[in-house]
């Protein structure tokens, strides 16, 4: 029976680790969507929107205005981004507004290291990482009241985005644009206000990612590779798709802690650092569109 109260412990709490992983795979699903561009930049965005909400609370600004400040801060970065990056390029080839991302990527990251400076901060987002005494008492298992916070508060963020997307007068002018940039256009939807929209949006999540990860691994540099662990999340939902965000961030965080669990002692441990891109090499073996992305057939 302990084994079994383990083993749900180990899948739960990768679960909510997961979670975390699909909010930072929104932020490329919502330029792809938009796009049909992959923005190797949103790494970058994570570090340099929560690195500046640190600043701002190191000036003096308490935490909730700081907040609402990084977000109008990243909203101006998503609107500079697409007047001066994305707009000049945007009949020019998917390979050439990918460099332009990794060039922005860049960018962001001298800026807010040479604003903000190197050293490691602390986040206090005021939840501390200790085992939630009532599930504790009720389940048995060892829930980390920091965890189970970022997994709803991520859920709730990537639900509302979906909503968003999915019920309002503006998602429905994303849909189409991401169906046919063209017909949209001829039909009035304004591709500029669908674009900054889509950026500002991918901030505001960059945002909310960057404060989760930092409370638990502290705000620094290595905040940039969240970009590289989102890839697994993004092959195994579909690049397109808000709901295979969510799918495919559950089963790279179970799958990771599990397989470092149980696999893990056989390999000498830091499985989990690999084994979510082993699973991605299978899936695109076995499915390349992914779960729920669209299979693309192109003339050659």
């Amino acid at each position: 029976m302990t084994d079994i109260i383990f083993f749900f412990e180990v899948v739960l709490a990768g679960m909510l680790a997961g979670t975390m992983y699909s909010l930072v795979a929104l932020g490329f699903v919502l330029i792809y969507k938009a796009s049909s561009t992959f923005n190797f930049a949103q790494g970058a965005m994570v570090f340099f929107a929560v690195l500046s909400f640190v600043g701002f609370m190191e000036l003096g600004l308490p935490f909730t205005l700081a907040f609402f400040v990084t977000i109008g801060l990243m909203i101006l970065v998503g609107y500079a981004t697409q007047k001066t990056v994305i707009q000049p390029l945007m009949n020019e080839s998917e390979d050439t507004v990918l460099m332009a991302t990794i060039g922005l990527g860049f960018v962001l990251e001298g800026v807010a290291q040479a604003v903000w400076g190197v050293e490691v901060r602390a986040l206090d987002l005021g939840v501390g990482d200790f085992p939630i005494q009532w599930i504790v008492d009720s389940t048995g298992l060892f829930i980390s009241a920091l965890d189970l916070t970022a997994g709803l508060v991520a859920a709730l963020l990537i639900l509302g985005l979906a909503l968003l997307f999915r019920f309002t007068k503006m998602g429905l002018g994303l849909r189409a644009v991401a169906d046919d940039a063209g017909a949209a256009s001829s039909i009035g939807i304004p591709l500029n206000s669908i674009m900054l929209m889509v950026w500002s949006a991918a901030g505001v999540v960059a945002l909310v990612a960057g404060m989760l990860w930092g409370a638990r691994a502290g705000v620094q540099f290595a905040l940039v590779d969240l970009a590289l662990k989102a890839l697994p999340v993004l092959i195994i939902g579909g690049f397109s798709s808000i709901p295979g965000a969510i799918v495919g961030g559950l089963i790279i965080g179970s799958s990771e802690k599990v397989l470092e669990v149980y696999v893990g002692p056989y390999f000498g441990g830091g499985i989990e650092v690999w084994a979510p891109f082993v699973i991605a090499i299978l899936f695109l073996l076995w499915k390349p569109e992914g779960l729920f992305g669209e299979k693309l057939i192109r003339r050659v």
